[in-house]
């Protein structure tokens, strides 16, 4: 009997039944690449085409976060398209047409997709739209103003034209300078659940990834790392690697040891086999108990410092009640389901590049600079990608200078650089270990007095490419952000120690607030319970800020708090403002039957201004509460002995699984205000309320994450 093993694309292209809420609707289902003419192009991110196709060139890497639905609204919105007509392309590397507003370059991150956009793209769309408009005048000898346009139609009386029809004659005229914007009362799709851009083609099959890329000649490479950060080759055996069926050479790179065969499995099966000597005398060999020592004896100290109001040391001297608390959290690795990849080829003086790149410029001029090719002669075929999390957007480029060093090690032709998942749990840009110590006092009638907290954590801004827009005046921000934000106490201390170490650290989804909403979050809430006030009204008491109050009673008033939870639950609450955006969460949380939490559901409130794609919002707060959830109650990158990281693949790092996922309900706070960021805002809160819950139920403070080493009952 023939083994049938069939590719992912043609296992879905043979299915006779795909289910997807989002169906092929009008011409979008028809569209083939290459098919539809492009006379009219108004500015940089909008094309229409003869066969009546809008395509939105969309500068941000989609990974599943939404920007390719998101930003084609905005244009689609201000051209009064009609959806079925929209198809959406990734842009190619340039920065004067497609750099990040917020970052200078191209770039995804911070939650800035939209944010950076939302003036952008509504201005290409009404510039679209404008000379569509002059278009059919001018043929129909009509005013302007006598010209409606609505869901891809052009129309003056009984005067029709479609967008394509009006796409040679638009494609003569002079944009406008000063397009006209809708107000909001006139919209058409922002603010409704419009079926997301790409769902059918990552149905069906036909949407692209990295892995996807098929080049003539392909050979695939699989990379061996040294097993400590900061550890190099010393020797090599490869015997063993190329007796490996398929396998083609064994080369070595700055980064490691690289097999190079004619299909990813035997890549991968000849790096396993390698015989390696690494020479370890520069490698970080502290162990992760080591580093949380150091840590928590540099955080007894103030430390450089970030705020300060009042005097908080004297009101913690004299404080009625007093509570301390030392937080730890670990290191945590991004586990994106596609790990880091790319496809690199040379043809003559041209150099082509496939990845899912979130810095785009810069990734390609790293692998430039790497191969000698001038910028001008490569070009980046931008790729869907199967996630991030911040994994993908390193400062230093370093995957890319590693594919590229691959590549020109083999020298020979296209190949495809694909990362195994021992490779991405134990490659380090981690979320960096942190330390916290939190001091707090209240007076006789259990109001906060004082709040002294003390960060300690490693910097992955310092002395990095990036460091002078991370850091100023010796303090980086991401350590310690938002702390000093939601509540305002008399005598508040804020300081932050940066320390030293070996172990390369990146932003983890949604940076520092991963570790500081939760050290604020869990402590307020004792300090409260300590004072005799309800979790909520006492911090609705605390908050200045409108907008953060309201998502907090929000979130409240739909999870029915004050209410009797059901026997052998309790419920815990967490708000935090992130990326510009609001959040609040209730957990609901009973002991499961391996004595740690077991999360039934959480209600979600979120201001995240004006909201473009509701659905769209709805499905980043759920995947941030099964992202924060799964990292919180069990993940962490452990150093043992030597500095060897003992975690490797999902056996050892431990995602939450489906049956775990909690009900969620999400509460949009309708806003007039420019949109915010969705894409990490819902993670922050999600610990710290489930945490919160805990200590109701079993009178256990969790103070060191995750739960299956600190909070376990």
């Amino acid at each position: 009997m023939n083994a049938i093993m069939p590719t992912r694309r043609g296992f879905l292209q043979s299915t006779g039944l795909v289910l997807g809420m989002a169906l092929p609707i009008g011409n979008a289902a028809k569209a083939a690449p290459g098919q539809s003419g492009l006379p009219f192009a108004p500015n940089a991110f909008v094309r229409v085409g003869t066969d009546n196709l809008v395509t939105v060139i969309i500068k941000h890497v989609e990974f599943g976060q939404g920007p390719a639905t998101g930003l084609a609204t905005l244009v689609a919105e201000e051209m009064d398209a009609d959806w079925g007509q929209v198809r959406v392309e990734m842009a190619p590397a340039n920065d004067p047409l497609y750099k990040n507003l917020a970052f200078g370059t191209m770039g995804t991150g911070g939650s800035s997709a939209i944010s950076n956009s939302w003036m952008q793209m509504r201005s290409a769309g009404a510039s679209a739209r404008a000379m569509l408009v002059e278009a059919a005048a001018k043929r129909w000898g009509v005013p302007a103003a006598s010209v409606k346009v609505s869901k891809g139609m052009v129309s003056s009386g009984a005067r029709r034209a479609s967008f394509g029809e009006l796409a040679a004659d638009a494609a003569s005229l002079k944009p406008p300078e000063k397009p006209v914007l809708k107000s909001p009362d006139q919209f058409t799709l922002i603010g409704k659940d419009t079926p997301k851009v790409d769902s059918v083609a990552k149905t069906n099959g036909t949407a692209m990834f990295t892995m996807d890329i098929q080049r003539p000649g392909m050979v695939h490479s699989a990379i061996a790392h040294p097993p400590a950060f900061g550890g190099t080759v010393k020797a090599v055996i490869d015997t063993a690697a190329l007796a490996v069926p398929g396998v083609l050479a064994v080369r070595t790179v700055p980064q490691g040891v690289v097999v190079f065969a004619q299909d990813g499995y035997a890549a991968r099966k000849g790096a396993a086999a390698l015989d390696v000597t690494w020479d370890l005398s520069k490698a970080e060999k502290r162990t992760s108990e080591e580093l949380y020592a150091q840590y928590a004896g540099a955080s007894e100290a103030p430390g450089k410092q970030v705020e300060k109001t009042g005097d908080t040391a004297a009101a913690l001297k004299g404080a009625a009640k007093k509570l301390e608390a030392v937080y730890q959290f670990p290191y945590l690795a991004h586990a994106p389901m596609e790990p880091l990849d790319a496809v690199i080829e040379m043809n003559g003086d041209r150099l082509d590049v496939w990845m899912g790149s979130q810095f785009q410029v810069g990734e390609l001029r790293a692998i430039c600079a790497t191969l000698g090719v001038p910028f001008e002669k490569a070009r980046l075929h931008e790729q869907f990608a199967g996630g991030s999390f911040g994994r993908r957007a390193t400062p230093a480029m370093e995957f890319a200078v590693e594919a590229a060093a691959a590549f020109k090690a083999w020298g020979k032709g296209p190949v495809k650089h694909v990362w195994t998942r021992e490779n991405d749990i134990r490659g380090g840009r981690y979320r960096p270990l942190a330390v916290h110590t939190i001091r707090g006092g209240l007076d006789p009638s259990g109001n906060i007095v004082a709040w002294d907290q003390v960060v300690a954590a490693q910097s992955f801004f310092k002395n990095s490419p990036m460091e002078g827009m991370g850091m100023k005046n010796g303090i980086d921000d991401a350590l310690t952000e938002g702390i000093a934000e939601s509540y305002k106490f008399a005598n508040q201390y804020v300081g932050q120690h940066i320390m030293d170490g070996g172990v390369p650290t990146l932003w983890w989804r949604s940076v520092g607030n991963t570790h500081t909403a939760y050290a604020v979050e869990t402590f307020i809430d004792e300090l409260l319970t300590m004072g005799g006030k309800d979790p909520v009204a006492g911090r609705l008491a605390l908050m200045e800020d409108a907008r953060i109050k309201a998502v907090l009673a929000k979130a409240a008033e739909i999870a029915g708090w004050g209410t009797k939870p059901p026997a052998g639950r309790a419920r815990g609450v967490a708000a935090w403002k992130s990326f510009g955006s609001y959040v609040a969460q209730v957990a609901e949380v009973s002991k499961g039957a391996d004595g740690l939490p077991k999360v039934h559901k959480v209600w979600c409130a979120v201001d995240c201004g004006i909201a473009v794609n509701p659905n769209v919002i709805r499905a980043q707060m759920e995947g941030c509460i099964g992202y924060g959830l799964g990292h919180a109650l069990y993940s962490e990158v452990e150093l043992g002995e030597g500095g060897i990281v003992k975690q490797s693949n999902f056996d050892s790092y431990r995602s939450l699984r489906i049956g775990e996922m909690p009900e969620v309900e999400v509460a949009i706070i309708a806003s007039s205000e420019n949109p915010t960021g969705v894409g990490e805002p819902g993670l922050p809160p999600i610990a710290p309320a489930v945490a919160n819950a805990w200590r109701k139920l079993t009178g256990k403070s969790v103070r060191r994450l995750p739960f299956v080493v600190g909070g376990k009952a």
